[in-house]
């Protein structure tokens, strides 16, 4: 009995007699669902215009981050160096295109997800004998993103904004609303949309293919650039950060593979939920539990509502 009270009633408890630590706790789960949902925007991106799910989107994170960080530290002044960061993934991508997806056009959807499997692994080894294996800094991440917090007082104690988590959140706010509106509005999201729907039909009314692959994987480049600085900022630049940036699957999962709102909504409640659950519930279940709990979350989640939060429903005659 005492082992369920503890469990199930003490957290809540301690919830009441410490709101500061509460909202502290909330505010940092809302950065990390913010981050995740714009990692998982970049997997939306690629699966809207070819209906497969990119598995390299993770380590185009990492290899965007090493892009720019190894030109800062090679005295490239930190405009310039994202300007340039900015030309290796346009060039990345239309690599990818022509090297790529060009050759498999009208293929099965496996042979695409196999695909970017294979340049998962490409990156990954390409990237360590550009840039080596060692954990890396954001060398020049206080002038991409600010330092230092505000804190403000709050029934209990003093909550802390730290100022890079801030202009984070208000960056991937931003382009999640901008990539949304650029979907829902204009011509080429409305392309994307039909070459998601069948390459076939959107070739046979005059859409190319081509292009509309270079400009959207050009677009989940500079998702995962902005990803990697933000993400780098918070910690080293090192090929496991692919890990973290696989943590947006569960994301994708519960939002749906086809819905920006729904990738929102998913990032949101997964980055709130796991820091409450690790910082209430981890002592009680051992620690850890941040590195798991999003995944069960899900798989309980898709027992009820197996498309996600806000996929689209499969309709099959029978």
């Amino acid at each position: 009995m005492n082992l369920l009270y503890q469990v199930f009633a003490d957290p809540f408890v301690q919830m009441v007699g410490a709101p500061d630590l509460l909202l502290q706790t909330v505010w940092e789960g809302l950065v990390a669902g913010v981050l995740y949902a714009l990692t998982a925007l970049g997997f939306v991106l690629i699966y809207k215009a070819s209906g497969v799910f990119n598995f390299a989107q993770g380590i185009m994170v990492v290899f965007a981050a090493l892009t720019l960080v190894g030109f800062t530290e090679h005295g490239v002044p930190a405009p310039v160096a994202l300007l340039l960061a900015l030309a290796v993934m346009g060039a990345l991508a239309l690599c990818i295109e022509r090297v790529v997806l060009r050759p498999l056009v009208n293929q099965p959807d496996i042979v695409l997800f196999m695909a970017t499997f294979g340049l998962t692994w490409f990156l990954i080894g390409f990237g360590e004998l550009i840039f080596g294996g060692e954990p890396k800094t954001m060398p020049a991440a206080d002038l991409y993103l600010p330092s230092g917090a505000f804190e403000i007082a709050v029934p209990g104690g003093i909550l802390s904004l730290q100022k890079l988590d801030i202009a984070a959140t208000v960056i991937a706010s931003v382009m999640v609303g901008v990539l949304a509106v650029f979907f829902q509005r204009t011509r080429i999201g409305r392309a994307l949309r039909a070459v998601a729907d069948s390459h076939k039909a959107a070739l046979s009314v005059g859409i190319s293919l081509n292009q509309i692959w270079v400009i959207v994987w050009f677009a989940a480049g500079v998702v995962a650039l902005v990803a990697g600085i933000m993400w780098g900022a918070r910690s080293n630049v090192s090929f496991a950060l692919q890990i973290v940036a696989l943590k947006a699957l569960p994301v994708l999962i519960l939002g749906g593979f086809t819905s920006i709102p729904g990738v929102i909504v998913a990032g949101l409640t997964i980055g709130i939920v796991e820091k409450l659950g690790e910082f209430y519930w981890g002592p009680l279940l051992g620690g850890g539990i941040e590195s798991w709990l999003a995944y069960v979350l899900v798989l309980l989640f898709l027992l009820v509502f197996p498309q996600g939060l806000f996929g689209d429903k499969l309709i099959e005659r029978i």
